[in-house]
């Protein structure tokens, strides 16, 4: 058994394209997904891991409805491979303006990470 996707929703799909293929390598098809009865505008973010990413917008429901708000999403982990390239991303994301919630550090449960919060209130935790 595996991940195949995880989808979470946004309220710029562009700027989450854009940040998950500027730092994290990803790649996305050259058209979106665009559902006209339902208003979804979507796209799945490939990664060199078979698991994708599934970013979701809604033209006819406002990002902060709270039937958007009421997901239990927490957080997105990403792994970079390395100690030092968690070390790298983690200060160039935070040179590019992104918030860093947590700068890099060893976790009560050995995990070696950061955390960013890039937009929307999402957390991306960067671990080797």
């Amino acid at each position: 058994m595996k991940i195949e996707h995880f989808a979470i929703v946004v309220s710029d799909l562009q700027r989450a394209k854009d940040f998950f293929c500027t730092y994290f390598g990803g790649v996305v098809p050259a058209t979106d997904y665009h559902n006209p009865h339902t208003g979804l505008h979507s796209c799945f973010v490939s990664f060199d891991s078979e698991a994708r990413l599934e970013l979701m917008q809604w033209e006819n429901i406002p990002f902060s409805s709270p039937h958007l708000q009421e997901k239990s999403y927490f957080h997105l982990s990403m792994s970079v491979g390395n100690k030092e390239q968690v070390d790298a991303l983690t200060a160039r994301l935070q040179t590019d303006g992104y918030l860093v919630k947590s700068a890099p550090r060893t976790t009560g449960d050995g995990y070696y990470e950061s955390v960013i919060v890039p937009f929307d209130g999402i957390e991306v935790e960067i671990t080797i």
